[in-house]
């Protein structure tokens, strides 16, 4: 959508999702656990979707929610559009996904669709890879039917933190310098504004913590290169891998974070976005002046003027 902003190298991205779609059902873990969490928060609301759309479908993991054996159309969805930037991860949400539903290949910034299309916007753990996040929001929101619903999860604020602290702690000593080594993540405040900002009704955003517990911290490194969420930071240098660099900070976290039971511990920080396209039928905040009730009677205080300070009635 806007040039100026590049934050992610996308066909890195592409590349990283083409290479992991093979064994994504060794290592996608954490997309079963997000797409579970997104259901159950469909089944939560009373509206129903007929037509949705999972965008950045990877493995299907979200259809196979919605559509599983005893949750058939969970949300009211009757009909999913799959679709993942990786035409291999597509081909996968294909393969182990639900039959009959259409599956393809499209770009979170660039959406094939036209306006008003879906009742729902579905997206799990995709989005926090988009340059122009802003951007893609309005085009989900023109994609959306009025009082469409918009849900999806992203990775933010302090996922990875164990792991970011010891890259960087690891090259710095080693280089006199420090590169984008891991992605930046939004956080709560900023996605709520994105989404009044790209026109959305009702926008919340809340935020969970799952942390995972490895036997070494190479075995983390070896999940987010099998779920394809290496760096793709568009600025990041080349031989960022180096060999001495690596096993220092592997040293330094092994050192820094074992936890009681002898494991080290990776967070993820998950952030949930639930909006609605606007519509004629929503609820409205009511206008100024327009109370039944003077707040001052509720509070038991006078009522006076601004520069003053309220007292309680004798």
């Amino acid at each position: 959508m806007t040039e100026s902003i590049h934050v992610f190298n996308r066909a890195k991205v592409r590349a990283h999702r083409e290479r992991a779609a093979g064994a994504l059902d060794v290592h996608g873990f954490l997309f079963e656990e997000t797409a579970d969490r997104l259901a159950d928060r469909l089944d939560d609301i009373t509206h129903r979707f007929p037509l949705a759309l999972d965008l950045g479908c990877h493995g299907g993991e979200l259809g196979r929610q919605i559509f599983g054996p005893q949750t058939m159309g969970r949300g009211g969805i009757e009909r999913l559009i799959q679709a993942d930037l990786s035409p291999a991860m597509a081909a996968q949400a294909r393969t182990a996904g639900v039959s009959g539903m259409p599956v393809l290949a499209a770009d979170e910034e660039f959406l094939p669709f036209g306006e008003a299309t879906f009742d729902a916007v579905l997206s799990n753990l995709s989005l926090h890879w988009v340059n122009d996040l802003p951007g893609a929001l309005l085009q989900i929101r023109k994609a959306l039917k009025p009082d469409g619903l918009f849900l999806a999860s992203m990775l933010g604020g302090e996922t990875l933190a164990e792991l970011r602290e010891c890259m960087a702690e690891a090259e710095i000593e080693l280089t006199g310098g420090l590169s984008p080594r891991v992605s930046p993540f939004a956080d709560v405040r900023d996605l709520g504004g994105l989404l009044q900002r790209a026109g959305f009704a009702l926008p919340v955003v809340d935020a969970d913590v799952v942390t995972v517990s490895y036997e070494t911290p190479m075995k983390l490194l070896y999940d987010l290169r099998g779920m394809g969420e290496s760096n793709a930071v568009a600025e990041a240098k080349p031989g960022l891998a180096r060999r001495d660099l690596l096993a220092k900070a592997m040293a330094i976290y092994e050192d820094r974070h074992l936890d009681a039971d002898g494991r080290f511990p990776a967070t993820f920080r998950i952030l949930t976005l639930t909006a609605w396209a606007p519509a004629p039928s929503q609820q409205k905040p009511l206008s100024p002046g327009s109370a039944e009730t003077r707040l001052a009677d509720i509070l038991d205080t006078e009522e006076i003027s601004l520069g003053e300070k309220a007292r309680p009635k004798d």
